[in-house]
């Protein structure tokens, strides 16, 4: 329960409440420039807060509940070819669902936007759930290990050839943008590099890596560890983690659109650390009532994420609240219409609760 709790908490940063914060941060004077409400957007280029959490968490996550389902399928005696299977259509899936979302169906294919959000996490969990089916912990662990201080030395001695001169941890000078511009057909997100390219896979297959280490060890029976000594095990390598990393950035900054090893590290800390706080409160101290709301987000985290891009939620918002809206300041108009906005993607979450309607992949 844990799992579909910190991924509906995760879930909800994206469907408004980032938003949310940041309107009542504006409520006050400079509240736009606090602490709490500069947390809700992205960094330009280097840096981390906490809006970058959200995508290698939610990836880190589809990581964890990888153990569960492999255990599962072997259960019910699934052949290796039909596990193989399930890997490829998830992963592929994920991909095809994610240029349908950037607007596929336009036939536009000149501007298409082929990268993506969902195209990055189905390649990077598809090769995780390869090595993981293939390789023993150990095994995994030093590949996890070279591919990042690989990625780091590709990086760092190989800087994008049509831009002499440039830093190559820069957009402009970096290995990644410059594989995107002449392999990636269509458009790019920002013209000449693309945040979800083709080069940065490689690392965010460590971050959904480092969910299915986490979703092993979670697995391990009460007897042979408590829940008490895991979440303390899981804090203590979050803190082992974010060590590693801001020690390295000093050589390998901190840079998500490049998905750098020090960002998968620190992402990767974060990621630990809340799955080990939730697993302790929801699943060792039994505490869950309190964790509803977050879980119908994320028991259906793809269909509201894909649903908020198909269906105007907007409109209906504006209907119901629209009126008390205009009633109101800009600054409490802002407020009132991104807290119904988030409610509506919630109650639709509760509507797809009751009628016991799950959707995934």
């Amino acid at each position: 329960m844990s799992l579909d709790a910190l991924r509906g908490f995760d879930m909800m940063f994206i469907m408004g409440l980032a938003t949310l914060i940041w309107n009542i941060c504006n409520l006050f004077p400079n509240g736009t420039e606090s602490w709490l409400a500069v947390q809700m957007t992205h960094v330009d280029w280097e840096g981390f807060r906490h809006h970058d959490t959200i995508f290698p968490l939610f990836l880190f996550l589809a990581g964890v509940s990888y153990p569960f389902s492999y255990a599962k399928q072997l259960s019910k005696g699934f052949t290796r070819g039909r596990v193989y299977g399930k890997i490829f259509y998830r992963g592929l899936m994920l991909v095809f669902i994610g240029i349908v979302y950037n607007g596929l169906l336009k036939f536009d294919f000149a501007h298409l936007r082929y990268a993506g959000v969902l195209q990055h996490i189905g390649l990077a969990w598809m090769f995780a759930a390869l090595l993981f089916i293939n390789f023993k912990p150990k095994t995994r662990a030093i590949i996890a290990a070279c591919l990042l201080v690989g990625y780091w030395l590709l990086l760092k001695f190989v800087p994008a050839p049509d831009v002499p001169g440039a830093d190559p941890y820069s957009m402009d000078g970096c290995l990644p943008g410059f594989i995107d511009r002449i392999c990636l057909p269509g458009k790019l997100y920002q013209g000449t590099f693309d945040p979800e390219g083709i080069l940065s896979v490689i690392p965010a297959v460590v971050t959904a890596m480092l969910g299915m280490f986490t979703g092993e060890f979670i697995r391990i029976p009460e007897e042979k560890i408590s829940g008490n000594r895991k979440t303390l095990y899981m804090l203590g390598s979050a803190a082992a983690m974010l060590a590693v990393g801001l020690l390295w950035s000093l050589e390998f900054p901190i840079i998500k659109k490049i998905w750098t090893s020090t960002f998968v590290l620190v992402a990767g800390a974060y990621s630990v650390a809340m799955m080990a706080i939730f697993y302790w409160i929801i699943d060792v101290k039994g505490w869950r009532k309190w964790s509803l709301p977050f879980c119908l987000f994320g028991m259906n985290s793809i269909t509201i994420y894909l649903t908020k891009r198909v269906v105007d939620f907007s409109y209906t918002n504006k209907f119901f609240l629209g009126g008390l809206a205009d009633l109101c300041s800009p600054a409490w108009r802002a407020v009132i219409l991104s807290a119904g906005s988030l409610t509506l993607c919630w109650l639709f979450c509760w509507f797809l609760y009751k009628k016991k309607i799950f959707l995934k992949i």
